[in-house]
């Protein structure tokens, strides 16, 4: 072999490292950076604060801000129990007449999922968000609105990336629906790689 072959040889093998290691980066900056919010802490900030040790429920009220991770939670009040396997379920209530907020990236996107309601719901084990009464969701492509649905109940289940949603509200303790409207969507079409939009 010559010199000039040697450096070829060098050179794809360069090449090669070069190329597993960026694979190794794009890896670990997409695939792992984000844990799942459900294994996160929940911090929150609130006016007052009751815990019962026993039940492993603490209930926050006033001007509350919760994040678990990417996901954000806002309202007047926030009941937080915890099971014994360590999960955490939490329900966000407004002040009268108002709506409660919720945020949540989307793992591995650059989009996130946000929304309102009058009552929103929780569920650690499962990383799903209930929204109930005037529920909306929104789809954020960055900072670009994307899709928007509205309804009665939306159920946003972020570890299977699916939503559902009811136009009609129930009736507590029945299975039976007084008609409380329809859903109404819109879904924007995904941006064309490329253009920017």
């Amino acid at each position: 072999m010559n010199a000039f072959s040697n450096f070829h040889a060098l050179r794809k093998i360069a090449l090669r490292c070069m190329q597993a290691s960026i694979v190794w980066a794009l890896c670990s900056s997409v695939g792992w950076a984000e844990q799942a919010d459900r294994d996160r802490p929940m911090n929150i900030e609130a006016d007052r604060l009751q815990h019962d040790d026993n039940k492993k429920v603490s209930s926050f009220q006033g001007k509350v801000l919760a994040t678990k991770g990417t996901l954000v939670l806002r309202g007047d009040t926030l009941e937080v129990r915890e099971d014994d396997q360590g999960y955490q379920y939490g329900l966000v209530l407004p002040l009268a007449g108002q709506r409660v907020f919720f945020r949540q990236k989307r793992e591995g996107l650059q989009e996130y999922m946000e929304g309102e309601a009058e009552r929103i719901e929780y569920d650690g084990r499962k990383d799903r968000v209930t929204l109930s009464g005037r529920a909306e969701l929104r789809r954020l492509r960055g900072t670009t609105l994307s899709d928007a649905i509205q309804g009665q109940v939306i159920v946003y289940d972020n570890l299977n990336d699916q939503f559902s949603v009811d136009g009609q509200a129930r009736t507590q303790g029945s299975g039976s629906s007084s008609a409380a409207g329809r859903v109404r969507a819109v879904l924007a079409p995904k941006p064309k790689e490329g253009t920017g939009r």
